[in-house]
């Protein structure tokens, strides 16, 4: 953005991904340089593109409203997990699905993660590295579906703390292979902690960043390439 401006750029992003996370409806924000000539939102999307990687895209760029800021402004943020019940494959999905290797009970992954519904401390699923002020997070929606050959863990909440969800999906998925128990989720969350030799964080490469919205009803969502239409 700044090589566009041909000035320093503070950007704001809605939500933090580590590295190998996937975003597929990533916002950002950021204020013009006074000095900088006026240009269209067009301009603005086609400038930052061609100095990204090719990994990376620009899809739209609009004016934002006065004090909008893509993090502190959002309501929500909405993630996917993708998981495969094959063994690890080679090739282009090698980096995008979580293959387990492993059969799972996706109705014994839905009834874990109805405890993660509301507002609590996540103590329990947040890194150590996590400089959130509060682990007090609301989680609106947890959902398990099966689409075609993947299993699909669906979280929305208020926010993420860092981790979280890759945190959750590590008890997810030993709730689904029976070698946890169906209360795994709530036992964690009861005693703020969970062991992670036997449960560890799920790797970074199935987690996408799906759909970020804002009080004004305003929703950026965009699916997992892998679900296209049939998942929303």
């Amino acid at each position: 953005m700044g090589r566009v401006a041909n000035a320093p750029v503070e950007v704001a992003v809605a939500g933090r991904t580590d590295a190998g996370v996937h975003a597929t409806a990533q916002v950002m924000s950021f204020h013009p340089p006074k000095t900088v000539v006026c240009r269209s939102c067009d301009a603005w999307r086609r400038g930052t593109n061609t100095h990204l990687p090719r990994d990376l895209a620009v899809i739209r760029a609009e004016p934002a409203p006065e004090g909008f800021h893509a993090r502190f402004s959002a309501s929500s943020r909405r993630y996917l997990y993708l998981l495969s019940e094959d063994v690890p494959e080679r090739g282009l999905n090698a980096k995008r699905v979580w293959h387990t290797g492993v059969p799972l009970d996706i109705e014994r992954m839905r009834q874990a993660a109805r405890d993660l519904l509301g507002e609590r401390d996540f103590s329990a699923f947040r890194s150590a590295q996590c400089n959130a002020s509060t682990p007090m997070r609301n989680v609106i929606s947890a959902r398990v579906d099966r689409i075609g050959a993947l299993i699909v863990c669906d979280l929305t909440a208020n926010a993420f703390l860092h981790r979280m969800v890759r945190m959750i999906v590590g008890v997810l998925v030993p709730v689904g292979a029976r070698r946890a128990c169906r209360s795994a989720v709530a036992d964690a969350l009861a005693a703020g902690a969970f062991d992670a030799s036997k449960m560890p964080t799920a790797p970074a490469h199935g987690l996408y960043l799906c759909a970020v919205e804002y009080p004004d009803g305003t929703c950026f969502r965009l699916p997992s390439p892998l679900l296209g239409s049939r998942y929303v």
